[in-house]
């Protein structure tokens, strides 16, 4: 059986920021983390065998990070076109 994947934005307190991104990055469930510039603070992807398994992951985990504000999360129904350049070309990413 495939897994449940979601986007979830997350938006943080600017000061707890790095703190905030080394939790998320020792979560399990936790399959792509980025820090962005635009609508949140950080993307990422999360997955899950069950919606229950999502949940939990969200409301127990995510949520109860400090210095999480607010999440929004989106879940993905089925992929069109994937992008792995990032992880093939690590380089192209601005710094």
């Amino acid at each position: 059986m495939s897994r449940i994947l979601a986007t979830v934005g997350i938006y943080v307190d600017p000061a707890k920021k790095q703190e905030v991104l080394a939790g998320l990055a020792k979560l399990e469930n936790m399959d792509e983390l980025y820090e962005v510039a635009g609508e949140y603070d950080i993307l990422s992807l999360v997955s899950a065998s069950c919606l229950e398994e999502l949940r939990e992951t969200l409301q127990n985990r995510i949520l109860k990070i400090k210095g999480i504000n607010c999440i929004i999360a989106n879940i993905i129904l089925k992929p069109h076109k994937a992008c792995t350049k990032l992880q093939k070309n690590p380089a192209t990413v601005m710094h």
